[in-house]
């Protein structure tokens, strides 16, 4: 078990903290794991990356939160709110001052860096891939991540880990947690992918609760781009009725919440019984007032989303939000990790989905 060293940077520093407090309690160690970091700014708003502990021969493990847009910094003498940009530059500073030093190093990115620009269609930057390879190119050996838009995102790096990890476990035990009414069959359950591109998701979690499935599917002006992209017509239905089910609408991230209402609508107007929202990112690009008032017309039920990225004390307050906390399962990684062991448990939980789904069953 080698030397361990955590860094959080300021965007993730509460969850490195609460990591720490873990890991301090697990491996009765007093003195604790994290080493103190900071990312100063000049009046030019360039930056340099400080570690204030040595991390010689040890195991480190970076924590970032490319998706925390709670932090300013001034630049010519004016507030300037950070940006993934920038979050991403304080993460390479500190790497850069590792200086070679540590005997291995881990970034934690939770929202991966870019991770929607992740395939060409035009003449355009490929910047997911140009991150991954630039860390690969300073020494980073392993990426962890959550829930990546596209996993295929880790063929961009053949010799490095890559770890994508999905969060349905402790989605399933909030939603069996918060509803002990919720019926594991066909006849009252059926999982949603607001897109193509959540299917595979739905189908790992309907597979294993052993249900149907449902998909919308976007029509759109491929005559426009709009703000990047081609606008959404439509989203088109394909499945069996949702009449009396409750239904579960799972993707990636929330960013304005446009299609995954219009998607939750639909679910209402056909006859759905009740609608629950499982997504990994909660973004929320867009403030809260449309969700607030889908809510009030019983348009939906319940909001999933987890705390791997900065949550707003305003979304916290909402009687429709539930927050799954993901930082024991970070501990938990960063435990397994550095004791030399298989991630195989946490990365592929389909064992622990199903032990908990016959269990509540058996309830």
């Amino acid at each position: 078990m080698a030397n361990m060293g955590i860094i959080a940077l300021e965007s993730a520093i509460h969850s490195g903290e609460r990591v720490n407090d873990l890991l301090k309690e697990w491996r009765k160690d007093s003195d604790g794991f994290l080493i103190p970091c900071e990312c100063p700014r000049f009046g030019s708003g360039e930056g340099k990356g400080i570690i204030r502990n040595s991390v010689r021969d040890k195991d480190i493990y970076i924590l970032v939160d490319v998706m925390n847009n709670s932090l300013t910094y001034k630049m010519d003498g004016a507030p300037n709110r950070m940006s993934p940009d920038d979050h991403y530059m304080d993460l390479k500073r500190v790497t850069a001052a590792c200086n070679g030093k540590a005997s291995r190093i881990t970034v934690i990115m939770p929202f991966l860096y870019e991770g929607r620009q992740h395939r060409k269609t035009t003449r355009e930057s490929l910047d997911c891939a140009v991150m991954l390879r630039e860390l690969e190119n300073m020494g980073v050996h392993s990426i962890i991540t959550f829930d990546a838009h596209d996993p295929r995102m880790q063929n961009t790096l053949p010799l490095h880990s890559l770890e994508n990890i999905s969060p349905a476990l402790q989605f399933t035990q909030a939603l069996l947690t918060e509803y002990e009414d919720i019926t594991l069959d066909s006849d009252h359950l059926m999982f949603i992918a607001p897109d193509e591109g959540a299917t595979e998701r739905v189908v790992f979690l309907a597979s294993l609760y052993g249900i149907n499935i449902g998909m919308f599917y976007k029509r759109r002006d491929y005559t426009r781009i709009i703000e990047g992209c081609n606008p959404i017509i439509a989203h088109d239905f394909c499945g069996a009725s949702v009449k009396d089910k409750d239904c579960i609408v799972i993707d990636d991230m929330i960013s304005s919440g446009g299609s995954m209402l219009d998607v939750s609508r639909q679910l209402k107007d056909m006859g759905a019984k009740r609608v629950f929202i499982f997504s990994t990112f909660g973004l929320f690009t867009n403030g809260m007032e449309k969700f607030d008032k889908a809510y009030e017309k019983g348009e939906f039920d319940k909001i999933f989303t987890t705390n791997l990225i900065y949550q707003k004390e305003d979304l916290l307050k909402r009687e429709y939000y539930y927050s799954v906390n993901m930082n024991r399962y970070i501990a938990a990684i960063i435990d397994t990790m550095n004791k030399g062991k298989s991630l195989s448990g946490l990365t592929k939980p389909a064992l622990k989905i199903k032990e908990m789904l016959d269990t509540y069953n058996k309830k």
